[in-house]
Parts: C-alpha cells; structure tokens; sequence
C-alpha cells in the first residue's frame, strides 16, 4: 500500500511502498529501499536512511516525512554496504490525493539542506 510523502512545507512529493519503493508524484520508480536504505534508481547511489515512511539525507537529517513515522533525524549515518538493484516494480495504481497534513516541528537534528528533487538525484 503506497503511503505519501512530503517535504518540510508539506506539500506532496512523493509516494512510498515501504520497505521496498519510492515512486515520484508521477508514480515513476524514483529509489528502492534495502536494509532501511534507500538507493536511486537513476545512478544506484546511496541516497541515506529510511524509518519507515520517513526519509533522511547521508548527513541524517529529514528529507521526506508521513505523519505516521516519528519525524526526527539522526546522527549523520554509517555508509552501508552498496545494495543489489531492485527489480522494477509494476507501476502502481494512482492513490487517491492525501489531505494536506499540518506542519511539522523542527525535527530533531532538523531538516535536510536538500529539496525532495535534489535527493533522489544525487
């Protein structure tokens, strides 16, 4: 079951099929999840740390959030070992639009200098 994503404004941007996808507001395959992590899809990059529905930077802090994760960074992480590529998945059918939730507090460890665009393209 797809569960959205969004950013520090909360505004939508992105939709994550946890512990195995995350698709872009267009539901293009964008990262997959190993290990609590996420990889991209386009380099095999390491894009940093993934708490459930919550999504952290290399440096550990909030890039992505759903209201249902706890919405704190952490210490910058450990690189982990580089993950096996995913199969691509089917593409999903689209997920009714979530309401927009309220603004989240600062994060512990704050949020990510990165935008969501930014961090899936590294």
């Amino acid at each position: 079951m797809l569960k959205p994503l969004f950013n520090k404004n909360s505004k939508l941007v992105a939709w994550i099929s946890p512990n195995q996808h995350i698709f872009n507001q267009s539901l293009e395959w964008v990262a997959y999840l190993s290990n609590d992590h996420a990889w991209s899809t386009k380099t095999g990059n390491w894009l940093g740390p993934v708490h459930g529905v919550v999504c952290l930077d290399t440096s550990g802090k909030v890039v992505a959030w759903n209201q249902e994760g706890n919405i704190n960074g952490t210490a910058r992480p450990a690189r982990p070992a580089r993950a096996a590529r995913s199969a691509r998945p089917a593409r999903p059918a689209r997920p009714a639009r979530p309401a927009r939730p309220a603004r989240p507090a600062m994060p512990v460890g704050g949020w990510s200098k990165l935008s969501f665009e930014e961090w899936i393209n590294q």
